[in-house]
């Protein structure tokens, strides 16, 4: 037990942190961790090079197991973090990646471990494709670690369902409920259009505008495959890369070559390199509307990034999506009704993307309505996903545990 006058130290476990963020989980703990730090004692442990930020320690894969299975290192990587979190109160892990080492932290310092979740490895079998034997490995970790974890934040209720559903053995009380944020003084509207002419995008037609990882998760071949239903001077704007697989990899390059056989070759922008944060903003913009054709998102910050743009969002109802987007005031959910084999995939395909394809369409064809929608959205991102609020719900969970 601490005392009372004394900060909590509470040691953040992550794979991603700044510089090194390709997902939402890496932005979770960027701003978390930002907002904690006025209020306790915050150290953060994360994988990749050095950082120079005061109170947070980069681990590189282990030279041992150098050439070994990515999940191998990973687990290498998670022991190095909890040997370096000695003395202190309380680990909060992210991801499976970052699992392993709030559990053998909490058992080896006798600590309470929170565990975020932002995703579940028995929703995500396509897994096995990028991790092979890997993936067994990352299923065990994540199940060990939430079965054991003292609490279980979720990133949106619709989470805590999944969570109930995929681990049935954990206690419905030991999981709370925090949303995922967003910082509505970075991502605010930029009317600038230098980003825009050196992407190749024009301000005067009209844009779709896609950010994520190429993953099966993201669902960014129906997306695609609607874009060929979209009137002919409609721009489609990917800002895409990261394949988790050659497979889809090349599925997505196909894709990519019908679309512009199918369309102006030159309103179809792919960019595949990750761009600066202001430079995604100044995209988001000047979007008519935002795409989010997921099939499993638990909530998904880059809708409220969008929103927080002043962006009309178009998005699966799947997961927390319909926490964060509300329908026909900031955006539009596309219904989906989902096979249960865990991979998240349209029972009928054609009719979901059908039906993106006409919730865009709308929209596209609908230019004030967009507008109205994005400047709706803005106000809710502002006034219901701030990260002060939720930095200090994440401190009351800690404290719950002292």
């Amino acid at each position: 037990m601490t005392d009372s006058r004394t900060p909590l130290r509470v040691d953040l476990f992550t794979r991603e942190y700044p510089p090194e963020v390709y997902g939402g989980a890496g932005v979770h703990v960027e701003y978390l961790a930002r907002d904690l730090r006025p209020l306790t004692d915050v150290r953060v442990h994360c994988f990749g090079g050095a950082r120079d930020e005061p109170g947070v320690t980069a681990y590189a894969d282990p030279a041992g197991l150098s050439g070994a299975n990515a999940a191998l290192r990973t687990m290498g990587v998670d022991l190095e973090m909890a040997a370096g979190a000695e003395g202190t109160d309380i680990v909060h892990s992210h991801t499976w990646y970052a699992n392993l080492a709030g559990h053998t932290a909490k058992l080896l310092y006798g600590v309470p471990h929170v565990v975020t979740t932002h995703s579940l490895e028995p929703l995500r079998p396509w897994k096995a494709e990028q991790l092979g034997g890997g993936y067994a490995l990352s299923s065990f970790i994540e199940r060990t670690a939430i079965e054991a974890a003292d609490a279980i934040i979720a990133v949106s209720a619709g989470m805590k369902r999944d969570v109930l559903a995929a681990y049935p053995g954990v206690d419905a009380d030991k999981i709370r409920v925090v949303y995922n944020g967003i910082d509505t003084a970075q991502y605010a509207p930029d009317h600038g259009t230098d980003v825009l002419e050196r992407l190749g995008i024009d301000p005067a037609r009209p844009s779709v505008v896609f950010v994520g990882r190429i993953t099966r998760q993201k669902g960014l071949p129906y997306l695609m495959r609607a874009c060929h239903d979209l009137p002919p001077e409609t721009q489609i704007v990917l800002l895409a890369g990261a394949p988790d697989t050659r497979e889809i990899a090349a599925e997505v390059e196909g894709l990519a070559i019908q679309l512009r056989h199918a369309r102006d070759a030159r309103g179809v922008i792919w960019v595949q390199e990750m761009l600066p944060k202001h430079e995604v903003v100044q995209v988001l913009t000047h979007a008519t509307v935002f795409v989010c054709p997921s099939v499993y998102e638990p909530m998904g910050i880059v809708n409220l990034e969008a929103m927080a743009c002043e962006t009309a969002v178009v998005a699966t109802a799947t997961g927390g999506i319909p926490e964060v987007v509300a329908d026909g005031e900031t955006g539009l959910l596309v219904p989906i009704d989902q096979v249960t084999d865990g991979t998240g995939t349209p029972v009928d395909p054609d009719k979901f993307v059908a039906d993106l394809a006409a919730a865009i369409r709308g929209l596209v064809e609908d230019p004030d309505r967009a507008r109205d929608m994005g400047l709706a959205g803005r106000r809710r991102a502002v006034e219901k996903f701030s990260w002060a609020t939720i930095a200090q719900d994440t401190l009351e969970v800690y404290r719950s545990l002292l």
